[in-house]
């Protein structure tokens, strides 16, 4: 039992997931079939009396999936952990507390916040998952993992379609300045840590391969690169809302 738990909670020193392969595509088509569900059954969902239960249940499994990364950590001393690369400092990890807390409280501004955080910045982590490369499916690392960064786009597509929150031109300025905050911090730490840091991906190419394999590692035009990339990306994220506003507008004229 020991061994099992051992390997299970552990990681390989070979390769053992690949990108664009099932065990990438299956969870991600997995999340996407609950949020269709969701927007399916929307009304009955805002219908239900334990709704709030509901929320709260979704709440508690962002925080399980997030916390667990640190608590395996804690419990295997073989993978060395340390502040080098584990401080929570990340897009990801504070989108996911920022939609706990979204989600119990109805907080229109963690929303703002989270979704374009998600969908701007953590969908990368979708495209290409670099820190599974050496925990495939048989590994604890694999589930949390995806749990972590699906249950978010989750509980964003759950206060859209249920509650009816949307973002807006403010929500972007403000979810940005957020990033600017983190992105200072995650660079700061870099500094100070020195070598082994690189939280944002901010101080070089991953080792594994990973869509920021592009960026060039001069941190001048590494940066450069990555804010006009990140502003394009919200561009993208508000693009539908803005569109359904002048579709609106438009309509709104004819009839007048």
């Amino acid at each position: 039992m020991k061994a099992f738990f051992t390997y299970f909670f552990g990681q390989g020193t070979e390769v053992e997931f690949s990108i664009f392969t099932f065990a990438h595509f299956a969870p991600v088509a997995l999340a996407v079939a609950v949020i269709l569900l969701m927007y399916r059954f929307r009304r009955q969902l805002k219908a239900c009396k334990y709704e709030k239960s509901l929320r709260c249940v979704l709440a508690f499994m962002l925080i399980l999936a997030d916390m667990s990364y640190y608590w395996r950590l804690v419990g295997m001393p073989s993978l060395k952990p340390g502040p080098v690369e584990n401080l929570p400092i990340g897009v990801c990890g504070w989108a996911v507390i920022f939609c706990s807390f979204m989600l119990v409280g109805k907080i229109q501004s963690l929303f703002d916040i989270s979704y374009f955080w998600l969908l701007s910045g953590s969908l990368f982590a979708l495209i290409t998952p670099t820190p599974l490369t050496y925990t495939g499916p048989t590994r604890f690392r694999y589930y949390q993992f995806w749990a972590e960064h699906t249950l978010g786009y989750v509980a964003i597509f759950y206060m859209i379609f249920v509650h009816g929150m949307r973002p807006t031109v403010r929500s972007a300025v403000k979810s940005y300045i957020a990033l600017a905050v983190m992105a200072a911090i995650a660079y700061s730490v870099n500094v100070m840590i020195g070598e082994g840091a690189n939280y944002l991906y901010m101080a070089r190419p991953e080792a594994a391969p990973s869509i920021l394999d592009i960026l060039p590692p001069n941190f001048t035009l590494r940066l450069i690169i990555m804010a006009a990339a990140i502003t394009g990306m919200y561009f993208l994220a508000y693009l539908p809302w803005h569109l359904k506003d002048k579709k609106a507008k438009n309509q709104k004229t004819l009839a007048a």
